[in-house]
């Protein structure tokens, strides 16, 4: 990982002491942010706080206008463990199953909310597989993979788009 950082160099040995000259022994690359890209980060950063708390708003109010619903249904929310606390960056529903989950997608894509399922398991990605990787392997993750929907959730997103969000769902029956 040093040599790819540092763009197929032993330059890090070389900093170290271990070596008194470097020289480029690897495949490696430039990871260095552009000015340009720099200066957007920058923007964020002095942004951080109000745009971390526009995404808890967020969530929140999909956690608090859904809860009922949800329990209702068999479908599990986001849970916060209370040590940790969360980048507010998605929310989810996890669905009994595949095929309610399924449905929930296209119910949500008539009304023309995109919703969408959240990941494929890395072990059971054509790369995985290529170092002896299998399905079964991770049953919970591949029984989550398939059962987990992700709602609408940016920081541009309106109260009355996450209005429409929320009454879409809830008009929803597994």
């Amino acid at each position: 990982a040093e040599i790819l950082r540092e763009k197929g160099t032993d330059r890090s040995r070389f900093f170290r002491g271990q070596i008194d000259k470097y020289t480029w022994v690897d495949t490696g690359s430039s990871f260095v942010a552009s000015d340009m890209l720099a200066a957007f980060l920058l923007g964020q950063l002095e942004e951080a706080a109000a745009v971390q708390a526009r995404r808890e708003r967020i969530y929140r109010r999909y956690a608090e206008a859904l809860s009922g619903w949800a329990s209702s249904q068999g479908i599990r929310l986001p849970t916060i463990p209370p040590e940790c606390e969360p980048a507010w960056h998605l929310f989810y529903l996890l669905f009994p199953d595949l095929l309610s989950r399924q449905r929930f997608l296209g119910w949500m894509r008539e009304r023309e909310i995109l919703c969408v399922f959240h990941y494929l398991p890395l072990h059971a990605s054509p790369m995985a597989a290529r170092y002896g990787a299998r399905p079964g392997l991770c049953p919970v993750a591949e029984s989550v993979s398939d059962r987990l929907a992700r709602l609408p959730f940016f920081f541009g997103l309106s109260d009355a788009e996450q209005d429409e969000v929320i009454d879409a769902a809830l008009a929803f029956r597994v």
